[in-house]
C-alpha cells in the first residue's frame, strides 16, 4: 500500500541510500538515520509501519534498540546484519525481531520481504472489526480453560489478565486456537503467517512459538496449550477430547 512509512536505521550510509532508493521506488515513505537514539524519536513522532534495523551500531546497537521499541510497539522489525550465524538469528528473533537478513541480501529481496511483512500485518489489522458488530459477538470469542481470545479486539487474556503479544505471536496463536487439535508443520505456519512468497527460514516459527509459550503457558517447558508433535509440528490442545 502506497505511502506506508518505513524507518531504516543503519550507520552504513551507502545502505541507507540504496535501500531508501528501492523502497521509495515502490511508493513507500522512507525515513532513515544512522543514529539509534534519533531513531527512537522518529518512532515516537512518525510511528512507522515497519522498521529495518542494523544490528551492529555504535553507542546503542540494534538489539538494544529493538528491545526499547518492543516496550511500546508491535511494529514489524527486520534485522540486517553482516553476521549470518544461527545464534545471532535466534537472539534477534528472540528479543522481538520479525525477520533476520544478511547485509549481503540483495535490495530487491529485502523489498520483497518488506512487502510480505506489511501485507501480513495489514491482514491482522483487517481482522479487528467494529466492536459494536453484535453479529460477530459469539464467533469472535475463543474460550479455553484459563484462556480467552477476543478476535474482535485482538485481546488475549490468561486467567483474566490481559497479556501483550507481538503481531506474529498473536497470528500464530489465533491460527492454531481457531482449529484445536489440528497439527501444523513449522513450514505451514511460516507460510500462513509470513506468507508463501516470503523468503525466509521456517525455523523462525520455532523461536516465535518459544516466545509465545513464555507468555501464555504456566510452565513453558511443559505446555498446556501449544503442544509439540515431534518430527511433525505443533497443535493447539483440543480441550473437548
Amino acid at each position: 500500500m502506497a505511502n506506508e512509512r518505513i524507518l531504516i536505521v543503519d550507520d552504513d550510509h551507502d545502505m541507507l541510500e540504496v535501500l531508501g532508493l528501492y523502497l521509495r521506488k515502490e511508493g513507500y515513505s522512507v525515513y532513515s538515520t544512522p543514529d539509534a537514539f534519533k531513531a527512537i524519536q522518529i518512532v515516537e513522532d512518525v510511528r512507522p509501519e515497519l522498521i529495518i534495523l542494523d544490528v551492529m551500531m555504535p553507542k546503542l546497537d540494534g538489539l538494544e534498540l529493538c528491545q526499547f521499541i518492543r516496550k511500546k510497539s508491535d511494529v514489524p522489525i527486520l534485522f540486517l546484519s553482516s553476521r549470518d550465524k544461527d545464534l545471532d538469528k535466534i537472539i534477534g528473533l528472540g528479543i522481538g525481531g520479525d525477520d533476520y537478513l544478511s547485509k549481503t541480501t540483495s535490495p530487491s529481496v529485502i523489498v520483497a520481504k518488506v512487502k510480505a511483512h506489511l501485507r501480513r500485518n495489514r491482514f491482522v489489522l483487517s481482522r479487528t472489526v467494529n466492536h459494536n458488530d453484535n453479529s460477530l459477538k459469539d464467533e469472535s470469542i475463543l474460550s479455553f480453560p484459563g484462556m480467552m481470545i477476543n478476535l474482535t479486539s485482538a485481546v488475549v487474556k490468561i486467567n483474566d489478565s490481559e497479556i501483550k503479544l507481538a503481531a506474529k505471536e498473536y497470528q500464530l496463536l489465533t491460527i492454531m486456537a481457531s482449529n484445536p487439535g489440528r497439527v501444523y508443520s513449522a513450514q505451514q505456519l511460516f507460510d500462513l503467517v509470513w506468507g508463501e512468497d516470503s523468503l525466509g527460514d521456517y525455523r523462525t516459527v520455532m523461536v516465535h512459538i518459544s516466545n509465545l509459550r513464555k507468555k501464555i503457558e504456566n510452565i513453558p517447558d511443559s505446555p498446556e496449550y501449544i503442544i509439540t508433535i515431534r518430527g511433525i509440528g505443533y497443535r493447539f490442545r483440543d480441550f473437548t477430547e
